[in-house]
């Protein structure tokens, strides 16, 4: 009975939950791109046909981030290292919008997804103890 307990406490210090975690951050955002996808599209009916291309990549990136997802929860080190560097590249495009006076919005929304969620995405699988839980 001791040895089993021992075992599951040890299982407990040496794994982690932030792979569980960047899942269901990187699903959220999988399924904000979703919906800005789908909602470029019907603009194509009203003959801004250059919206669908914008919208199919949208959705196309959107089946990226959900497929790097699930190679975080299995714990892929190619899915680790996508994620840091798309969470990157998200994080820059952000502050650009945010500093550049085109008009964007800067509601508390648009900072949580635009911002915090790529932030958080990077601080948790950022470090030497989360890169040796990933195989």
């Amino acid at each position: 009975m001791e040895k089993a307990a021992g075992r599951a406490q040890g299982a407990h210090s040496t794994e982690t939950s932030r792979p569980e975690t960047v899942f269901v951050l990187l699903l959220t955002q999988s399924i904000f791109w979703m919906v800005a996808g789908i909602s470029a599209l019907p603009f194509a009916l009203g003959g801004e046909l250059h919206m669908v291309g914008l919208g199919l990549a949208t959705l196309l990136v959107a089946l990226l981030v959900c497929l790097v997802a699930i190679g975080v929860l299995w714990r892929r080190r190619w899915a680790r290292r996508t994620a840091i560097g798309l969470e990157i590249v998200c994080l820059a495009g952000s502050v650009l919008q945010l500093v550049l006076p085109i008009g964007a919005n800067h509601a508390p929304v648009t900072l949580l997804t635009n911002v915090v969620v790529p932030a958080a995405v990077i601080w948790l699988l950022w470090g030497r103890n989360v890169r040796s839980v990933f195989s």
